[in-house]
């Protein structure tokens, strides 16, 4: 004989869950009445998704994660799923930027120990266990792909779909968090391919030269050297405002006035160490 359910219980169980009223009826029922086991129930039905077939199905989609305290850690991951409306589910987004936090705070060595650890803000249960209660409300399976850590003065931006998202460390005394996270903005929007032109490869430099001389040369043909040579020397320095990330202009003129990213930051006195730029889908 079934426990009797009353509606009250149904709907407290459903707003501590997000479950929907049918399944945490089932679920009280199965408990007899017991508020906590009901809880463990639709818990462990998350658990039972992930290692049925349903969660071998491919994670195609996903938005970033991150955080930062602004004055010695940070951290990024990449959190995939099924489906691109679960992208935009608060609780999809909350566990990404939890992912983060777990990362910044507990410095796992990989994904799978990320899993195992336990989770910051409930350390009686595991970061699985967070991923499978969220995978048990929204019906899909879901993983984290990749994360960075980066120690030291930080600042994160995601952008507002969540397909975007950049890590940025500098070196310094203090820093405005405002302009720090302008700068990973900036970053997000531009994709520089190097932080410093001291970072830059050899062979890159080389081609970039030579490719900068070929040009000139082929564009003030009977010019003197001397001034070959400075033509070439500025599309050089072009192509660094393009590439370099301290060279490049602030995208936000106004703001800015024309400024590049590494004046504001000498300004500041700071030094850009390492950015790291995340894309959902990208190999890592």
């Amino acid at each position: 004989m079934s426990t009797a359910i009353n509606a009250a219980a149904v709907k407290s169980l459903r707003d501590l869950t997000d479950m929907p009223m049918m399944k945490c009826k089932a679920a009280l029922e199965k408990a007899g009445g017991d508020m906590e086991k009901a809880k463990l129930i639709l818990r462990e039905e998350g658990g039972k998704f992930l290692s049925s077939d349903k969660g071998a199905r491919e994670t195609a989609e996903g938005r970033i994660g991150a955080y930062s305290d602004n004055k010695s850690v940070g951290a990024m991951v990449e959190l995939r799923c099924e489906t691109p409306s679960v992208v935009k589910n608060d609780r999809f987004i909350a566990l990404a930027n939890n992912l983060a936090k777990q990362v910044a705070l507990k410095n796992p060595a990989s994904v799978e120990e990320l899993l195992k650890q336990p989770f910051v803000g409930e350390p009686s249960r595991t970061v699985q266990d967070q991923v499978a209660d969220i995978v048990g409300l929204i019906r899909e399976n879901m993983r984290p792909a990749r994360f960075v850590r980066l120690e030291g003065i930080t600042a994160e931006y995601v952008h507002h779909d969540g397909a975007t998202g950049v890590l940025l460390q500098v070196k310094g005394e203090t820093a405005d968090p405002a302009l720090l996270r302008d700068v990973a903005t900036h970053i997000a929007a531009l994709r520089p391919g190097y932080a410093r032109a001291d970072e830059l490869p050899a062979d890159v430099v080389e081609r970039e030269k030579n490719l900068a001389k070929q040009q000139a040369a082929e564009q003030s043909a009977g010019k003197p050297a001397n001034v070959v040579e400075k033509i070439a020397e500025g599309k050089y320095r072009t192509w660094l405002s393009e590439n370099v990330l301290v060279d490049q202009p602030m995208a936000n003129q106004m703001k800015y006035a024309k400024k590049t990213v590494g004046e504001l930051l000498k300004a500041a006195k700071l030094e850009v160490i390492k950015f790291v730029r995340y894309k959902v889908g990208d190999v890592s």
